[in-house]
């Protein structure tokens, strides 16, 4: 019996969730992707996607996750964020995730500022390092989409190609 269907369906299952992942933090959304991409892969028997595009998804994964990190980071401390204010974006997120799809853009930013207010009790520079928090999220989220259209097409090119 032929398995390579399930392979395929399980695969494009994992793309699908992974890019929700992308937009909702509590899922791991690239590697998500990237470990679809290697079950369809292997539904082939690696013949049309070989160890060379593999190797690319792999790298892209890899950058994924250290421009998330980079971006949630460099947005917070580009407006000198404090330790409270990272702790309270995370939190934040966390929190948002339970008013869907508002919560979603509004916790990372409620929490920062939150965070930041506790720690310096200035409403100004909350906010400014909230804003900061919440824009480093969104670049983060845009970029690692980016990334994720890239590793479908490089796969796509690999199996027609």
């Amino acid at each position: 019996m032929d398995y390579s269907f399930i392979f395929y369906l399980v695969g494009a299952l994992l793309v699908l969730v992974g890019i929700a992942g992308i937009i909702l933090p509590a899922l791991p959304g690239v590697p998500l992707v990237f470990v679809g991409l290697l079950l369809a892969a292997w539904g082939d028997g690696f013949n049309r996607v070989g160890w060379l595009p593999l190797v690319v998804l792999g790298v892209l994964t890899v950058i994924s996750i250290i421009v998330d990190v980079i971006c949630t980071v460099a947005g917070a401390k580009k407006v000198g964020a404090s330790k409270l204010a990272l702790i309270g974006s995370a939190i934040g997120t966390v929190v948002g995730l339970f008013f869907m799809p508002i919560g979603l853009f509004v916790g990372p930013f409620l929490g920062a500022l939150g965070g930041e207010y506790l720690h310096g009790r200035q409403l100004g520079q909350a906010t400014k390092v909230g804003l900061g928090t919440w824009l480093g999220i969104v670049l983060g989220v845009a970029l690692k989409l980016g990334l994720a259209v890239a590793m479908v097409g490089v796969f796509a090119i690999a199996w027609f190609f």
